[in-house]
């Protein structure tokens, strides 16, 4: 097996953007209910992260009322 590349697209899509639309809330509003800093909310929500914390995963769900699948959505680039 080939080793994993950090750096490589790898099909998973975080909707957090269009959670938060459904449901009225502000990335600032969601960030002070989970504890996280905006920064790293957006880094999340713009697809620019490379890990998340199964924490954050749970209070991000937990906030947003939804599954992990609803939120991480794994499909063609």
């Amino acid at each position: 097996m080939a080793p994993l590349d950090d750096g490589a697209p790898t099909g998973i899509h975080c909707r957090l953007d269009e959670l938060l639309e459904e449901r009225g809330m502000t990335l600032t509003r969601l960030s002070e209910m989970v504890g996280v800093s905006v920064v790293n909310l957006s880094i999340l929500k713009n697809d620019r992260a490379r890990a998340i914390r199964f924490s954050t995963l749970s209070a991000v769900c937990r906030a947003l009322d939804c599954e992990v699948g609803d939120l991480l959505i794994f499909g063609p680039e």
